[in-house]
């Protein structure tokens, strides 16, 4: 029975591969593979429906309803049985639809008298295409052997998809893929715009041969390239010294997937029903994706990276499509991809134009590293990497985090008109280079830049920066699959002082936890990590890495100033005791004889509330303190500056806000103590002013900034800008944007 069974799926999918291959219009293989399915499974009816937009199916063929709900019927995801299939990327069976919850009865297709249904995904590799559907009068549930070879038969219409087969249907809705404008919203990692061409980090693996007819052949092959990649994996791992712990469990894990026997069972169970070992592939890691996407443990979703990575690298095995294809990168390149590494997109470096990712975050790394390298960066630009081809044309727009993709020509003059208006003002802003931030009082406010990589450190000359108002020690930590050693951190940071040229540089220490996750460090299951286990709460229990960077600090500053500062201080004995342990190395780099700082400031990172309400003492002992403004107005307003939808709606010119900053600055002059603000709100113009007007004559920003905000601050007379918030805020007023934005409109 299951021979008969094995013989009917090849010998449908035999007759879809024909239906491919016979000359004709998208439509009439539309019609030919709903009447074969059903003829096939011995059903009155069978239906295709394909995503008319991300939110409707739209019936594009059927063998059994009503001929004219053909391009009429329409469905939001979730509504109807069909939607359900489509929303949950998983099977609907039932003997009995309509007593089935959500189910939507439609008239038009007469599909009444028809009691049994099933419904399939059409789905590639989280891109969700359609769904298939097959209906019979009795009342009948479907066999798992019915279920799964009506999934295989969606896996191949997938790929038929995807080869282009249904180009040309009768709906002026479904166009061709890979052809028409497209454009993303995504949300903004790193601001600025850029036009290029695509280039894929990871480019996907085409399948031309979904049908195979010699299931003992595919199997072999498939059992070749497998061991050929559980190999590839063994010495991999054989090859990087993961030592004991947490990193060498999570690689082990991974090998423990390329070695399962389950996995390799349900390919060539699916390759016996007809596909060949590509499609098989393809098959299960779709079929893994929908199941591990909805699982409620974010361990088992963490693991889905995993089975992509390990099926991916299958796929380039079986069909010899490498990393490498052959393609040359563009020479304005624009890196799309789901997600990247740090060290990665180092390794791409200032050839890249811009990022977009579907993936990422405001904090992450590949943001900060964008960042540092100064390209646009766009993330949660969903499916992209399913609709860009290499060499589209390509627009990112990382001021407003939207992506234009294959762009209509009106779009790209329009985006090419705001590049040349940055443009220019950006010569106008070079001109400001060798001249102070002194407003129209003669007030001056120190501008700062923020780094994290030698790559930074060119800009700190170019774009006029005083020193580093931050250095970001972390990414050395997170470009490595190791803990760096102390020499080679010493190394670089003496590197990063001989190339500041004399001004200073304040180091912050090591900054993990919350988004940034070390690889070799396992991730912290805590249900709010931006408020967990981070920072200066990592060093002071993990005293050991703390200790290792603070001597690499001292060796490096030979002879020179070091700043050093602490981050996410909350209570004053946190710094008391990182104060502590700073004095304990210096007194211990004199005892070894190594040449010392020629001077030792010690500061704190001022990014929780509760630090703003510390003790007097505290004050006095920093001999610094740098207000971290994001972390700070997220605890402040409990926004997390990850979340799309609350993080925009608290404003750093919330009166409440600019309350608190009052308040800080205050206290650090009561105190005699610098303070700097330091963040993404500095590098804005508007913000900028106001926290200068406030009192702040230190701001820390990305270099790029520091042109705009100096050329506005030497245009106004801070004083007079003080005198106005003064006034608005005596009246009761909840936010100054709109009072300072008009007040500088009139300047």
């Amino acid at each position: 029975m299951a021979e008969r069974k094995e013989s009917d799926s090849r010998k449908l999918l035999r007759r879809l591969r024909e239906t491919l291959a016979a000359p004709g219009g998208g439509q009439d293989r539309l019609d030919q593979i709903t009447h074969h399915i059903a003829d096939s499974m011995g059903t009155q009816v069978c239906s295709i429906y394909l995503f008319r937009d991300a939110e409707t199916l739209e019936l594009c063929a059927t063998e059994g309803l009503k001929p004219e709900s053909v391009h009429q019927t329409r469905l939001r995801l979730g509504e109807g049985l069909v939607g359900r299939v489509a929303r949950a990327g998983r099977h609907v069976n039932t003997a009995n639809a309509p007593a089935e919850p959500g189910f939507r009865y439609m008239p038009e297709t007469g599909e009444e008298v028809f009691s049994s249904f099933l419904g399939v995904p059409i789905q590639r590799v989280g891109e969700k295409l359609g769904v298939l559907v097959v209906q019979s009068r009795d009342a009948r549930q479907f066999t798992e052997d019915e279920v799964y070879g009506l999934e295989v038969v969606a896996m191949v219409l997938a790929e038929m998809a995807e080869l282009g087969a249904f180009q040309g249907t009768q709906s002026d809705s479904l166009p061709p893929v890979h052809r028409f404008p497209v454009m993303f919203r995504g949300a903004t990692g790193q601001e600025g715009v850029a036009e290029g061409r695509v280039w894929l980090h990871e480019p996907r693996v085409v399948i031309s041969n979904p049908v195979a007819d010699d299931p003992l052949k595919e199997k072999a092959r498939l059992n070749e390239s497998v061991a050929m990649l559980r190999s590839t994996v063994d010495s991999l791992l054989a090859a990087t010294d993961m030592g004991q712990g947490d990193s060498a469990e999570v690689m082990e894990t991974y090998r423990m997937f390329a070695h399962s026997r389950s996995w390799l069972r349900r390919m060539e169970e699916s390759i016996e029903l007809g596909l060949s070992a590509e499609a098989a592939v393809e098959k299960e890691q779709s079929h893994a994706r929908a199941r591990l996407e909805s699982a409620a443990d974010p361990y088992l979703r963490d693991r889905l990276h995993d089975l992509d990575d390990l099926s991916n690298r299958l796929l380039r095995i079986l069909t010899g499509q490498g990393k490498d294809t052959g393609a040359e990168m563009p020479d304005d390149p624009i890196l799309v991809a789901r997600n990247i590494g740090p060290a990665e997109l180092l390794d791409y470096g200032r050839r890249l134009r811009g990022v977009v990712l579907e993936g990422g975050s405001v904090g992450s790394h590949a943001a900060i590293v964008a960042r540092a390298l100064a390209i646009p960066l766009v993330i949660h630009a969903e499916r992209i990497t399913s609709e860009a081809l290499n060499g589209d044309q390509i627009l990112v727009d990382g001021d407003v985090g939207t992506v234009h993709l294959r762009p209509e020509e009106t779009v790209a003059k329009a985006f090419r008109d705001k590049m040349a208006m940055q443009a220019e003002a950006q010569h106008r802003y070079a001109g400001l280079r060798d001249l102070p931030a002194t407003d129209l009082s003669g007030s001056t406010v120190q501008l700062y830049m923020n780094a994290g990589l030698m790559a930074d450190l060119p800009s700190l000359e170019g774009s006029g920066a005083e020193g580093v108002g931050l250095f970001r020690t972390e990414l050395q930590f997170l470009t490595r699959t190791r803990v760096p050693r102390r020499g080679e951190l010493a190394a670089l940071y003496s590197h990063v002082l001989n190339n500041a040229h004399g001004k200073p540089v304040m180091f912050r220490t090591l900054d993990i936890g919350s988004d940034k996750v070390l690889p070799y460090m396992k991730p912290q299951d805590e249900p709010n990590p931006a408020m967990g286990w981070r920072a200066i709460r990592v060093g002071l229990d993990k005293r050991g890495v703390l200790r290792m960077q603070l001597q690499a600090l001292i060796r490096a500053a030979v002879g020179r100033p070091l700043y050093v500062m602490f981050p996410f201080v909350t209570e004053m004995h946190e710094f008391e005791e990182a104060h502590r342990l700073l004095m304990e190395q210096i007194a211990r780099e004199q005892r070894l004889g190594h040449p010392m700082p020629s001077d030792v400031r010690v500061g704190a990172m001022l990014e929780t509330p509760a630090l703003a309400f510390a003790p007097k003492k505290f004050f006095e002992m920093c001999d610094f303190i740098s207000v971290g403004g994001n972390d700070l107005k997220q605890f402040f307003f409990a926004a997390d500056r990850e979340n799309e939808r609350v993080r925009r709606r608290y404003d750093a010119l919330n009166t409440s806000f600019i309350c608190l900053l009052e308040q800080i600055l205050q206290r650090c002059n009561e105190a005699r103590v610098p303070v700097s603000f330091c963040g993404e709100d500095a590098g804005k113009p508007i913000e900028a002013v106001t926290f200068a007007a406030l009192g702040f004559r230190r701001l820390s920003m990305r270099p790029a900034s520091i042109g705009p905000v100096k050329h506005l601050i030497r245009r106004i007379d801070l004083t007079e800008l003080r005198k106005v918030l003064d006034d608005v805020r005596a009246l009761g007023e909840v936010n100054l944007r709109a009072t300072v934005t008009d007040w500088l409109a009139r300047q």
